[in-house]
């Protein structure tokens, strides 16, 4: 049986972004010294001919409800109805220098994968070869049950493994190709203007304490969203016309958030996403998708924003959860997924 971790404690340990007796690991490192692969160590694959080929049960997701890049994972394996293949252990949104913690708290669980992990960094440890992982522990985490290790930590890869290599045990959505080969190149493009003015433009926005740093990512992520209405004007669905693809769902994940937290911890309060029609009529019909709107967890959100991320609001106080209506516009299509 899971045991719990102890309580969160900033007074001992201090925050994940400056923690104090535990474990000293290195730091994350920034985009301009290092790779994604270097951040990210464990990229395996799923696929049928490598060391990891796709099987029901087998495979575990390490996730928190907060973090948009894993809930990029989960919208994919609840796109595809998966939620019976691939396993879900949910971690605490609050975490101190310790890093992520599996605690009995509303909306979070122990860890069911069977290892019986209280910290997330216990996987990182026996997932590296001397047994002493000293990198950056992130979530998602893509566990293998059947050789007790990470597969994968590298979440460019993990959500589009997840909805490229399951179709076979998929209940929903099996032929929903979410990379599709014929619109690779432009959609790497875009996914590369999203991930950089605005998946990491609202953190590069939040995190600095320069005053002309903060303006430039700023200016950065307000001209993605400006893009991004421009590209929704002809009347378009998604991103990509009547095809849900990548790219709405790692645009979505910062949208969904941005009025939540970002205008406001993150000092984003020029505009709010509800003064981009196209985008919140957008956001409000992808929520309208089960496999959106129900993986959201707004108060995990703002919890673990303002709770944990006590460099931006070092009161730790939160805010009371905008009153925000997801119902898409009455006249709006119904999804062409389910």
């Amino acid at each position: 049986m899971s045991a719990a971790a102890t309580p969160v404690d900033f007074e001992t340990y201090g925050t994940i972004y400056h923690p104090r007796n535990v474990k000293e690991r290195v730091k994350r490192p920034g985009p301009a010294n290092s790779t994604l692969e270097e951040v990210y160590p464990f990229n395996q694959r799923i696929s049928p001919t490598g060391p990891f080929p796709p099987e029901a049960g087998r495979y575990h997701l390490f996730v928190s409800y907060a973090c948009p890049i894993a809930h990029r994972s989960l919208i994919v394996r609840a796109l595809k109805g998966l939620e019976d293949v691939i396993g879900v252990s949910v971690v605490d949104p609050y975490r101190d220098g310790r890093g992520w913690a599996f605690r009995d708290v509303p909306g979070a669980t122990l860890d069911t994968s069977g290892e019986g992990f209280r910290f997330l960094a216990e996987a990182y440890d026996v997932s590296a070869p001397d047994g002493d992982y000293r990198g950056h522990i992130s979530v998602p985490v893509l566990w293998d049950r059947q050789s007790h290790r990470i597969v994968a930590n590298y979440y460019p890869t993990i959500s589009l493994d997840i909805g490229s290599q399951f179709n076979e045990f998929a209940t929903r959505n099996a032929g929903l190709d979410l990379y599709p080969v014929d619109l690779q190149p432009e959609l790497d493009e875009l996914l590369q203007q999203v991930a950089t003015g605005l998946n990491g433009g609202v953190y590069a926005a939040g995190f600095t304490y320069d005053q002309a740093q903060h303006a430039a990512a700023a200016r950065g992520v307000w001209d993605t969203l400006a893009e991004l209405e421009k590209r929704l004007s002809d009347g378009r669905r998604y991103l990509f016309g009547d095809r849900l693809t990548e790219a709405d769902i790692r645009t979505w994940v910062t949208l969904v958030r941005f009025d939540t937290v970002y205008h406001g911890h993150f000092k984003l309060t020029w505009r709010r996403l509800s003064d981009y029609p196209r985008l919140w009529a957008y956001t409000r019909r992808l929520y309208a998708i089960p496999a959106f709107g129900e993986t959201t967890k707004l108060d995990h959100i703002i919890h673990h924003y303002y709770g944990t991320q006590r460099q931006v609001n070092p009161s730790g106080v939160v805010p009371a959860l905008p009153d925000i209506d997801w119902t898409p516009e009455r006249d709006d299509l119904a999804p062409v997924v389910s």
